[in-house]
């Protein structure tokens, strides 16, 4: 008589079940019933975003007709153009010159959101008018409005609009997204596929994504179905503020698969404030190349509390921080009073602080805190190219060295090496000639023409000083040696590990 007795125990677990109260911490909010309130009240507020480009004709056949365009990632896309390739003549005779017809009409299909009614103030991407001549918002009922574009910005993919109507509109407002916290309930509302007007819903499932789309990467994570077209529309809470613009889907196909993207309003908002007032926006600017404080590299540098901050893997001449004496070696740990918790953190709130503010930095260098004081620069469009200096290193003789338990043969710089791993004229250091397979130098990513110029942030020029600063941090049982690289990529600081004496470059 298993069932029963199956039955039984089925029915013991549901009881259990059934009495057995939350603890605080895992009582779930309960979902809305209903969405149809919100999206009533914030619906008017959204509006379809439509910008228009000349697009070139076809050359040889201006007067062809258009290849027909099928969305991205439908079982159409190929098939036209497919079509289009095996029909379209080849070698024929040269067809007679034809007066120029005028270009035709590209257009994209995007959303946007009112923030400000009076001044008809309009938030979307970047990318749904970049290169547009006619941008025009079409409003909830169809009304369509030619927009004038206030100002860009690429960095995070924010463009400003604003329309002059007589009709009343309605706005939004940008809620606090540091307050949202994974699982929250979230709408999202904009023009997938152009049909307008399209709610819906999800939940927050993930903060602070990096997605590698540039350096202020910060985005919210969310399953709400967000499709193309939905691109700078809005992410709403529940008390329907503005915490995110929608912008960015992880799909294969081009459709949702339950991944979308949305940049933070506590990034947004500074933002389009900036590009509201003055047409741009003005970033602070350090001016250091920095890297990730590794396991390791806190080992080597003695960092107390593990892998934090930033290390500066080279301050930019003349840049704000190496006026402020802050140069390669130094962990920049906290920032204005912000921790500065990893590497990625750094330019994000570098960036936040006003141009030409004086902020103490808190930084670690020989094994201690120390703070500066920098007046921070302003962020320039294009970085500079880093400009050697210093006279060429006396050549000695190119007999190479062996770094025994690290896996590198290393020899001093001449001219003879210069020209084989294409060395800059003013190149100082060690150069690495050979690198062991499955050796330390090897999981570093080592490569022959690495130039070593400071191990234990000490300068290096001769192979010897490069054994002597090793043999040193064996003889203070260091497990960790702490080397300055420069490659095609730049410098970077690159952990070794020590493994005693025994050891060969293979």
């Amino acid at each position: 008589m298993r069932l029963p007795s199956m039955r039984f125990a089925v029915l013991a677990l549901a009881a259990a079940m059934a009495v057995a109260p939350l603890a605080p911490a895992a009582q779930a909010q309960r979902a809305p019933e209903t969405f149809a309130p919100l999206a009533r009240q914030l619906l008017p507020a959204v509006v379809n975003i439509s910008s228009t480009q000349a697009v070139q004709a076809r050359p040889g056949r201006p007067d062809a007709p258009d290849v027909p365009q099928a969305p991205p990632g439908s079982p159409f896309e190929e098939f036209f153009r497919d079509f289009f390739n095996r029909n379209r003549p080849e070698g024929g005779p040269q067809q007679p010159q034809q007066p120029q017809r005028p270009q035709r009409r590209g257009q994209s299909l995007g959303s946007g959101f009112i923030i400000d009614a009076q001044a008809g103030i309009v938030v979307t991407n970047n990318h749904v008018i970049d290169g547009a001549d006619e941008i025009n918002v079409i409003l909830s009922d169809n009304t369509s409005i030619r927009a004038e574009l206030l100002g860009t910005d690429p960095r995070t993919d924010i463009a400003v609009l604003r329309i002059r109507t007589d009709k009343p509109l309605t706005a939004v407002t940008f809620g606090n997204s540091d307050e949202a916290q994974v699982g929250d309930w979230v709408l999202a509302i904009g023009n997938p596929f152009g049909l307008g007007g399209s709610v819906t819903a999800g939940i927050v499932s993930a903060r602070g994504r990096d997605i590698r789309q540039g350096l202020y990467d910060d985005f919210i994570q969310t399953d709400a179905a967000i499709n193309r077209g939905n691109s700078g529309g809005p992410l709403f809470n529940m008390a329907g503020q503005v915490i995110g613009i929608n912008t960015a889907i992880y799909s294969p196909s081009g459709g949702s698969i339950g991944i979308g993207f949305s940049i933070p309003s506590n990034l947004a908002q500074r933002i389009v404030a900036q590009l509201r007032d003055g047409g741009r926006v003005r970033r602070g600017w350090l001016g250091v190349n920095i890297q990730q404080v590794t396991d390791e590299i806190a080992e080597a540098l003695r960092l107390p509390g593990g892998a934090r901050g930033a290390l500066v893997a080279r301050a930019q001449d003349d840049g704000p921080a190496a006026k402020a004496g802050i140069r390669s070696g130094d962990v920049i740990l906290r920032f204005n009073g912000a921790d500065v918790r990893e590497m990625r953190n750094l330019p994000r709130i570098v960036a936040d602080n006003t141009v030409g503010a004086q902020v103490p930095v808190v930084i670690w260098r020989d094994g201690k805190e120390e703070t500066v004081t920098v007046t921070l620069g302003e962020l320039p469009t294009e970085q500079a190219q880093a400009a050697g200096g210093g006279q060429p290193a006396q050549p000695e003789p190119a007999r190479p060295v062996e770094l025994t338990g690290l896996g590198l043969l290393v020899a001093p710089i001449t001219d003879e090496l210069r020209q084989r791993f294409s060395l800059r004229a003013e190149q100082r250091g060690v150069v690495i000639v050979e690198v062991a397979p499955n050796s330390p130098a090897a999981e570093r990513e080592l490569r022959p023409g690495d130039v070593i110029v400071e191990v234990q942030q000490e300068r290096v020029t001769t192979p010897a000083e490069v054994q002597e600063r090793i043999a040193r941090l064996r003889q203070q049982n260091r497990g960790v040696a702490l080397f300055a690289v420069e490659g095609q990529g730049g410098q970077r600081f690159v952990p070794l590990r020590l493994r005693g004496e025994r050891g060969s470059p293979g």
